[in-house]
């Protein structure tokens, strides 16, 4: 059996992306078939790896995006939504600094942050758009935007895999669809 299909492999990912005294209440393997995630970051400058702090550093828009169907983990706490993917990626990056930063909503760099984390936890505050649709097989299509811009097109699929590595798949499932169908409220 794949370790992507294993519950615990599942949580101990997840877990590297929640905020501070939140626990994961529901998490389940998905399909990521489009990311495209914007975040604007203050006090910091880029390098090969991702964004250090810098008191010279200025605002910096990175856009992050995937165009091809991969594994993620999808999981919910008390107030966040959490996309990890189950194994490495390429993605494309673009950096701009030079935007009009009056309604964005600025992230300051206090540590070094990998781009591989950019765009891994959002507050079920920030959903700004989720459509769900019924797919083939059982499965359900989401669609979200979030306030910042960022869109992710989804696949959650009926079953967590074969061989009975993720138990809980459809209990979580429906969870999941269910907050997600609530939007930010």
């Amino acid at each position: 059996m794949s370790d992507i299909f294993n519950e615990a492999n599942m949580r101990r990912i997840l877990e590297g992306y929640i905020p501070d005294k939140e626990t994961l209440t529901a998490g389940i393997h998905a399909l990521s078939k489009e990311t495209n995630v914007k975040s604007v970051f203050g006090n910091c400058i880029y390098t090969e790896e991702g964004l250090v702090p810098s008191e010279n550093g200025g605002i910096l828009e990175v856009k992050k995006k995937k165009y091809s169907t991969y594994d993620i983990y999808l999981g919910l706490t008390q107030s966040s939504l959490v996309i990890a993917e189950c194994e490495t990626n390429q993605y494309l990056y673009e950096f701009n600094d030079r935007l009009d930063v009056r309604d964005a909503d600025i992230k300051k760099i206090t540590s070094g942050l990998r781009f591989a984390d950019i765009g891994t936890c959002f507050p079920l505050t920030d959903i700004q758009r989720c459509e769900i649709k019924k797919g083939w097989m059982g499965s359900v299509k989401c669609s979200l935007t979030m306030k910042d811009g960022s869109c992710f097109k989804l696949l959650l699929p009926k079953l967590g895999g074969v061989g009975g590595g993720m138990p809980h798949h459809a209990q979580y499932r429906e969870a999941i669809i269910a907050r997600l169908s609530r939007g930010n409220g």
